[in-house]
């Protein structure tokens, strides 16, 4: 299925008329999580709402999976996904490398996908016949880089504290044999690998709102996309990503030690 970057462009339009006015506004968080902090805002909360209504009145049979009201209509084979706010950490504490994730799976498999970061005014999102960036550098279709060495590869992960037990000394070997490794930027890091300037993105324990919409950003940008094992990472877990075949196989064998 082809989705119209215009579509698109309606989303992160109405996701940002509730994200933006609240971002930078210490605004209340509130808690997600009895042990730990999982934060969500009004933020969020609002503009889920909006782009929910967006996708029921343009795709009314289709379903919906959201990260802060749930699912509705799971058994269609169309489903939306979405994130309002990926890296709402980011978000609260005022950094512009938060956005708007929404994905199209069909069957289970992700095919289409936006990346919106409204602060900045950039648009990512793979519509069926490739990968693509709207912004203040203007307008270009993205590839990755051709990178396929580990020695000269630049590597994001949230942090390496998300690495546990025996995982953890095998990421710490792996930024050993890297050209640069950097933290944070959740979604942005991918949009990143994606327009061609970070070469591999990990991340443990991902939902599948944290990475349907960026999937197809990727691979039709020309990268690759999958968990540590190689399986597909439409349901989420932990995650990597890759600019080349052959830079993904190097990853993948770093972690397994």
């Amino acid at each position: 299925m082809h989705v119209s970057s215009d579509f698109f462009r309606q989303i992160a339009s109405v996701a940002a008329a509730e994200t933006l006015p609240r971002f930078r506004t210490r605004g209340a968080v509130d808690n997600k999580e009895a042990e730990g902090f999982d934060p969500v805002t009004e933020a969020d909360q609002q503009a889920e709402l909006a782009i929910r209504r967006l996708i029921n009145a343009e795709f009314p049979g289709h379903g919906i999976l959201g990260e802060e009201h749930g699912s509705e209509n799971l058994s269609s084979s169309h489903v939306w996904v979405i994130d309002p706010i990926d890296g709402t950490r980011s978000f609260i504490s005022g950094l512009p490398v938060w956005g708007t994730l929404v994905g199209l799976t069909i069957d289970g498999d992700a095919v289409a996908g936006m990346m919106s970061q409204p602060f900045t005014g950039e648009l990512f999102y793979a519509d069926g016949a490739g990968a693509h960036y709207d912004g203040p550098s203007g307008s270009r279709q993205l590839e990755v880089r051709k990178t396929v060495n580990l020695a000269d590869a630049i590597s994001f992960t949230t942090t390496p504290s998300l690495f546990k037990g025996k995982m953890r000394q095998r990421y710490d070997d792996f930024e050993k044999k890297i050209r640069l490794a950097r933290y944070g930027t959740d979604c942005y890091a991918f949009a990143m690998l994606a327009a061609g300037t970070v070469d591999i993105v990990m991340d443990p324990g991902l939902q599948p709102y944290d990475i349907v919409a960026l999937i197809p950003i990727i691979e039709q940008a020309g990268g690759v996309i999958t968990t540590f094992e190689g399986g597909p990472a439409e349901n989420g877990g932990d995650i990597l990503a890759a600019t080349t075949p052959q830079l993904h196989e190097a990853a993948m064998a770093a972690l397994r030690g």
